[in-house]
């Protein structure tokens, strides 16, 4: 014999089928008043029993809670008195208060009893209180604890309380004394507590994470680098995530910034069940080149540099860079005579360009190409001699707006040339210096097309005429009257680009769009909105101008279609 419980015994030599019989016999119903979802519900708990389940379907609005893990019923008299009527033992709690040594917590004997099972050498394990654990990390408090109505009144009762339905514990904002709030309440507890070290006390270079965390950085919404102790399983589905890769110089994985990635990363933290520690890192502001008055005794590029571009038929957009990155890297070394700069003179410079000025990977390689072009194409010095490191690629994904967003972006725009220069660049997929270089001639309205002469890399293409474009050119070219170009200036001149620019800014600001939004980004987000339609990547590609299709295929992981629908694998199996 042995006895569980209270005073009453029990034979183990009984089957399984009289345990079982024993447990439906003690086991209690409780019934409680909760506020669920702003309602006023009366919750039933009782240990698992498909016959009361079975009963208690009967009593009409009856519903089950994932978040209480419990049927609750309407809080009215016909409801408690159908409840009574199908269960008379039934005990209404008017405060909420289950003992530790409670019958409900008998069900663990039943999940342990299996069919033609010995428990003569079974003995009586000591009650021990459920563990409550609470971790204190960055921004936010992790608690977990048993299901109790008192403490969750409690916890819901901090601002922004969040229940994880996945990994089932609640968290909590770091912020004002919540921490100390909690460690009070529960100061009777069996409590584990947890205090991690801060994010903003990290090396953000090579941060330290325990085993359970996962530390996010996001580096000025360009790059995500995380930081995690080895798991195998979790390297392998980031390797699933576009652009993901392993920097061996940060020891850390890489993935470009999009709220897409993001939240791809939150969603594998909560299913490895690891605590994520999200940081964001301030963007360094770039200091501007110096300019012409700051520098006594200015150097222009020489003559020959200009002439060599020209002969060899590099455009005038490059020719501009190319000067502008030269005249910087001569006047660095305002002293020295230019064929005079040694390689390590030029490493230095291009050091001050990362580290003084900030400037991003784009510009750093321009300047090392001007600089080459010199002491290669102009001396005629051998490649070999000029060896200069590039900094690593880096993949950053394109801000695009919705198609909500640019209908509210043109809505905004009042002024019929503004409108109609918005919507040519959007509905085409232009540059900003295609648009400004666009001439009449170039509008075919029986094709529907609008012919793009020397784009990027000295290359003709067909685009897309809108109806509503053409719609809007000719209102605008009844009240412009343009000559040459399609957009001209107050004097017949091409439109400046600055202008388009500054147009764009204010009509975002007055849509209320808080989005960081160039001319360009109208360009990605046509191909992005294009693909979304169903639109194959070949044509995009054509429409956009690219050489390669890789440089399409970045759309790819840009849209949202689709992406809300694909089911984890994990989710179809069934796990008990």
């Amino acid at each position: 014999m042995e006895q569980i419980g209270g005073n009453e015994k029990i034979d183990l030599k009984w089957s399984v089928e009289s345990i079982r019989g024993y447990y439906v016999r003690i086991a209690r119903m409780n019934a409680f008043k909760i506020t669920h979802r702003n309602e006023m519900r009366i919750c039933i708990d009782f240990p698992y029993n498909t016959e009361y389940i079975t009963k208690l379907k009967l009593i009409p609005d009856i519903r089950w809670s994932r978040t209480l893990n419990a049927w609750h019923i309407p809080y009215t008299k016909e409801a408690f008195a159908q409840l009574k009527k199908l269960f008379p033992d039934v005990v209404y709690e008017h405060t909420r208060n289950i003992p530790e040594n409670s019958p409900i917590l008998i069900p663990v004997l039943k999940k342990r009893i299996q069919t033609h099972v010995a428990l003569g050498n079974s003995k009586t394990q000591p009650a021990t209180t459920p563990c409550i654990e609470i971790a204190v990390s960055g921004k936010q408090i992790v608690v977990k604890m048993p299901k109790n109505e008192t403490d969750l009144q409690f916890i819901r009762s901090f601002k922004y309380a969040h229940w994880n339905k996945t990994q089932f514990y609640w968290t909590v904002p770091n912020f004002g004394n919540n921490a100390d709030k909690l460690k009070n309440y529960f100061a009777e507890r069996n409590v584990k507590l947890t205090e991690h070290k801060p994010i903003g006390t990290f090396d953000n270079d090579n941060p330290k994470c325990g085993k359970d965390e996962f530390i996010v950085i996001n580096n000025s919404n360009l790059l995500l680098n995380l930081y995690f102790s080895f798991n195998k399983n979790l390297s392998q589905q980031l390797k699933q995530i576009p652009y993901c890769k392993w920097n061996g110089d940060k020891r850390c994985w890489e993935i470009p910034y999009s709220e897409k990635f993001l939240d791809e990363v939150k969603r594998l933290a909560e299913q490895n069940a690891l605590l994520l520690i999200y940081h964001e890192e301030k963007k360094l502001k770039v200091l501007p080149r110096k300019s012409k008055l700051d520098i006594q005794n200015y150097r222009y590029c020489p003559q020959t540099y200009i002439d060599k571009l020209r002969e060899l038929r590099y455009s005038k957009n490059t020719l501009e860079v190319y000067r502008g990155m030269f005249e910087e890297f001569i006047n660095y070394y305002d002293e020295v005579d230019f064929d005079d700069i040694t390689e390590r003179m030029i490493i230095d410079f291009l050091r001050y360009l990362v580290t003084e000025r900030h400037v991003s990977t784009s510009y750093q390689n321009q300047s090392i190409n001007a600089i080459k072009f010199y002491y290669e194409r102009i001396l005629g010095g051998s490649r070999k001699v000029y060896l200069i490191d590039r900094p690593r690629e880096e993949k950053f994904l394109p801000e695009v707006l919705s198609t909500e967003e640019v209908t509210a972006i043109l809505n905004a725009t009042e002024n019929l040339k503004h409108k109609a220069i918005l919507m040519t660049i959007y509905s085409a997929g232009l540059r900003i210096g295609e648009a400004i270089n666009l001439k009449i001639k170039d509008i075919d309205s029986q094709r529907m097309q609008i012919r793009v002469e020397q784009g990027k890399g000295k290359k003709d293409r067909y685009t897309l005429l809108s109806n509503k474009t053409l719609g809007i050119l000719r209102k605008y070219f009844l009240q412009y009257k343009p000559k040459v170009w399609i957009f001209e200036g107050a004097k017949g001149e091409q439109y400046a680009a600055r202008s388009i620019q500054e147009i764009l800014r204010k009509s975002v600001e007055k849509a209320g769009i808080k989005k960081h939004i160039t001319v360009h980004t109208l360009r990605h987000s046509f191909a992005t909105h294009l693909l979304e339609a169903g639109t194959d990547l070949r044509y995009i590609q054509n429409l956009l101008g690219h050489a390669s299709s890789k440089t399409t295929e970045i759309y790819t992981h840009i849209t949202t279609k689709g992406f809300d629908q694909i089911v984890s694998p994990l989710d179809k199996l069934t796990i008990l």
